[in-house]
C-alpha cells in the first residue's frame, strides 16, 4: 500500500492546543487565489476535557447552519459548518481569505444565537434529518454559553493562532 501523506489538521499539536478560532487552511483557485478559508472552533482543549456529546454538537450543529444560512452577510460566504469527528469543537469553511480576527464577530454572534435560541430545533424531524431524535437543546446551550464565556469573549492573541 501506498504511503499516505499526514494531512494538515493530523500536524496541528494537540498536546499544546487551547479553546480558540483557528485558521485552519485555506483553499487556492487556478489563479493563485485564496477562494475558502477553514476555521478550527477549538471549544474544548483536546485530550484534557471532556468532548462534546453527540447530541448537543448535533443541535449545535443545526442551530449554527440554519444561522450563517440565513444571516444577511454570511448566506452568501458560508461553505460548510459541522462538527469535528473528535468532537472538540466545529469545523467553519468561507468563501474568500480571511484571518482568525475578521471571524471572531460572526463566531461570537453565531453561539450568542445558539446560547439564547428558545423553540423548536431547526431541522430536527424525520422528513429533515437522518438522526433527528438525537438532540439536546439544553445541554447545546449550556456548551455554547461555556464557549462564549471561556473563550469568545475575552480571546487572547494565542487563541487565534496554532500552537507550533
Amino acid at each position: 500500500m501506498k504511503t499516505m501523506e499526514k494531512i494538515e489538521s493530523f500536524k496541528v499539536n494537540h498536546i499544546l492546543l487551547e479553546r480558540g478560532v483557528y485558521v485552519s487552511r485555506r483553499d487556492y483557485g487556478d489563479g493563485g487565489e485564496v477562494i475558502a478559508t477553514t476555521f478550527d472552533l477549538r471549544m474544548k482543549r483536546p485530550n484534557r476535557e471532556p468532548v462534546i456529546n453527540q447530541a448537543e454538537l448535533h443541535t449545535m450543529e443545526h442551530l449554527g447552519a440554519t444561522f450563517l444560512r440565513n444571516h444577511e452577510k454570511y448566506r452568501e460566504q458560508t461553505i460548510y459548518f459541522g462538527p469535528m469527528g473528535c468532537r472538540t469543537g466545529f469545523y467553519l469553511i468561507l468563501k474568500g481569505e480571511l484571518s482568525s480576527r475578521d471571524v471572531l464577530p460572526i463566531v461570537t454572534e453565531m453561539f450568542e444565537f445558539m446560547a439564547g435560541y428558545e423553540g423548536e430545533i431547526p431541522g430536527a424531524d424525520a422528513y429533515s434529518c437522518g438522526n433527528y431524535l438525537d438532540q439536546n437543546l439544553p445541554m447545546a446551550k449550556y456548551e455554547a454559553e461555556r464557549y462564549l464565556n471561556e473563550t469568545l469573549r475575552d480571546i487572547r492573541d494565542g487563541q487565534l493562532t496554532y500552537p507550533v
